[in-house]
């Protein structure tokens, strides 16, 4: 496949759900195991990729013209699953939330305000005629939300130093009735423990957000482009998710101290990734 662009787009964080084929309408499904059969499918980098082309005509293309066909495709345990890329679902969505990203003379001069306000008629046709739909994939730029490591362990990280030719690689992978049982887990001990907050919040959200999917799903949270921040020392030194169980736990036995000093260690990592976006 040609690529867009040979620039490399860092910086953006996935959580991911794989259903199996069996999940999926029988005409999306036929569609499924055609794509899942090719011997070359398109990266996370080339969905960027093609998201930054549209980004360079005037006037930019905020969200794609037509919805995506590809998908990002694993086999576990003998059975075949997709991750539908549902680009300009995606897209749209991501408009709504840069209002709160950007300052309006920033927004404006990127995405003139005309061709936002056609974006959102067209967002909300499209939604009156699908108001069951959700993505198949969660976006965050600069970080990995605190509430996406709850639904992964430790013993599930996977990373890879990489080369000059390929970057490096960070990842944890779970089954769906896993994530959602650390879900359950973890928001019992927090209510408990402390105040209604974003962690709380954000939490409930993303547990509601894995009801919809099929059981035998997988659950892959990715740290993307965001390891071209970070040097390869912090990086294989990561284990957020082992801090953030181990908080957790820790406020469960009532044992605040120890708590703290998990919470700690996550603030401490992150600070660089922070510190670096504000420099942007």
């Amino acid at each position: 496949m040609p690529k867009v662009s040979s620039v490399v787009v860092p910086y953006a964080t996935y959580l991911r759900v794989y259903e199996p084929l069996a999940a999926f309408p029988d005409r999306e499904r036929d569609h499924w195991t055609r794509y899942a059969r090719r011997p070359e499918r398109p990266s996370y980098q080339d969905e960027l990729r093609r998201s930054l082309a549209d980004l360079l005509p005037t006037p930019p293309i905020p969200v794609p013209v037509q919805e995506s066909g590809d998908a990002f495709v694993l086999e576990a345990d003998g059975v075949v699953c997709v991750c539908p890329w549902r680009t300009r679902l995606r897209g749209w969505q991501a408009l709504q939330e840069l209002s709160d990203e950007l300052p309006a003379s920033v927004l404006d001069a990127m995405l003139p305000p005309v061709v936002r306000r056609q974006a959102t008629t067209d967002y909300e046709r499209w939604l009156a005629r699908n108001p069951d739909c959700r993505p198949w994939i969660r976006t965050a730029t600069w970080q990995v939300p605190l509430n996406w490591f709850v639904l992964v362990s430790d013993e599930e990280r996977r990373y890879e130093k990489g080369t000059a030719e390929i970057p490096p690689m960070l990842r944890y992978r779970t089954p769906m009735v896993q994530a959602r049982r650390r879900v359950a887990r973890a928001l019992r001990t927090l209510k408990d423990t402390v105040e209604e907050g974003p962690l709380i919040d954000g939490l409930v959200d993303v547990g509601r957000w894995l009801e919809e999917f099929h059981p035998r799903s997988v659950v892959e949270l990715d740290y993307g482009g965001l390891v071209h921040t970070l040097p390869a020392g912090d990086l294989e030194g990561d284990h957020s998710a082992a801090d953030v169980a181990a908080g957790i736990e820790a406020l469960r036995q009532g044992d605040g101290a120890a708590a703290g000093e998990a919470y700690g260690r996550l603030v401490e990592r992150w600070r660089t990734v922070r510190d670096r976006r504000s420099a942007n």
